[in-house]
């Protein structure tokens, strides 16, 4: 049976008895989440600065996309404090069961709710959103099909329209046998983000890269038990792709500039023109800040990010250790935990998008 790729995945992850259904993440791959409560931490002044600006408001929200196991929310809401917390509505978003461990006060949605006034994070969530994969031909783009019980692989159609139109806005491929993971449903999934965020920030924090570097041969890759594993999309392994962040970007904004038309608007099948071809200044590479319509939009690393928010895996002078042993081993090990965070080559190199309306 030979399925186009974004289906083949759509099966294996969130089908009948998928992978995220029936696994839990952190047995398969390690996060910033699962690396340290620092990230947790940070998410946390994050959130306190949001807050302030909306006027530290009778509810603020925390809306947590892709939640997996909870861990991020109940690391938030356990750190918050007393004044923030009785102010907190924190709500884990997946497909997947809640988890039991969670505490009671966390909500637990299969959507993203509506009228969001607050911080949403969507952590290594847009890489599991299924997309197909396409390869350049002496004729043009092919859709690639993948056998789902083996991962062989063979060439169909060409993509609709609107997938043509995304490759050659976002990810043009030059020369036959070179790949692109079209990315338009990552886009309409970060809108639907969008347009339920009635004040406040959302950030998107994923693998990434960019126009002016995509990989000529795709991202597409499997993790079990810990490996990298060849992406066979039989539920056997999670099956990720890289994301375009900058093209999130520039979907975030038009729906942005939707919602700024009418306040109450609500996603329905994915926002209208986010997969049309539009060229959004300041959103070509990292760094940077541009306000268009509704929203502002930030492309960042996670080195960056979290620098600015106070993680800078300092390690404690040396003469603590002879005044203040145990502390002096408390310091360092939160050193290291911050060190991993924003290690260049690794979690530091995260793209961070962050989309805000205050």
């Amino acid at each position: 049976m030979w399925l186009t790729w974004r289906v083949a995945m759509e099966q294996a992850l969130y089908g009948e008895n998928g992978f995220y259904l029936r696994e839990r993440p952190s047995r398969h791959f390690r996060t910033s989440v699962g690396a340290s409560p620092v990230f947790a931490e940070a998410v946390l002044r994050r959130l306190v600065a949001v807050d302030d600006a909306l006027g530290n408001p009778p509810v603020v929200d925390l809306v947590d996309v892709g939640a997996g196991e909870g861990e991020l929310a109940a690391g938030v809401l356990a750190a918050a404090p007393p004044g923030l917390r009785e102010r907190l509505r924190v709500t884990g978003v997946d497909l997947a069961s809640r988890p039991l461990s969670l505490p009671a006060e966390i909500r637990w949605e299969h959507a993203v709710p509506g009228g969001i006034r607050g911080l949403v994070i969507a952590n290594e969530w847009l890489d599991n959103v299924p997309l197909d994969v396409a390869e350049q031909t002496a004729d043009g783009p092919r859709l690639v099909l993948v056998d789902p019980a083996s991962g062989a692989e063979r060439l169909g159609d060409s993509p609709c329209d609107a997938d043509l139109a995304w490759l050659a806005r976002w990810w043009p491929m030059h020369s036959p046998g070179e790949r692109a993971e079209i990315g338009r449903p990552r886009d309409e999934a970060w809108a639907s983000v969008i347009v339920r965020l009635a004040a406040g920030e959302a950030v998107a924090i994923d693998y990434a890269h960019f126009l002016a570097g995509r990989p000529p041969y795709g991202t597409l890759t499997g993790y079990r038990d810990g490996s990298l594993v060849p992406p066979v999309p039989d539920g056997s392994c999670d099956i990720t792709a890289h994301v375009a962040l900058d093209a999130c970007a520039a979907a975030g904004e038009r729906a942005g500039r939707a919602g700024a038309r009418d306040a109450g608007a609500e996603a329905n099948g994915g926002v209208g023109g986010v997969g049309d071809a539009e060229d959004v200044g300041g959103v070509g590479g990292v760094g940077g800040a541009e306000g268009v319509g509704g929203v502002v939009t930030t492309l960042t690393t996670q080195r960056r990010a979290l620098l600015d928010l106070g993680v800078t895996g300092t390690r404690p002078p040396v003469e603590l250790a002879h005044t203040d042993p145990r502390g002096y081993l408390q310091a360092l090990t939160r050193a290291s935990q911050e060190a991993e965070l924003i290690a260049t080559g690794g979690l530091g190199d995260f793209g961070w998008l962050v989309q805000s309306r205050l």
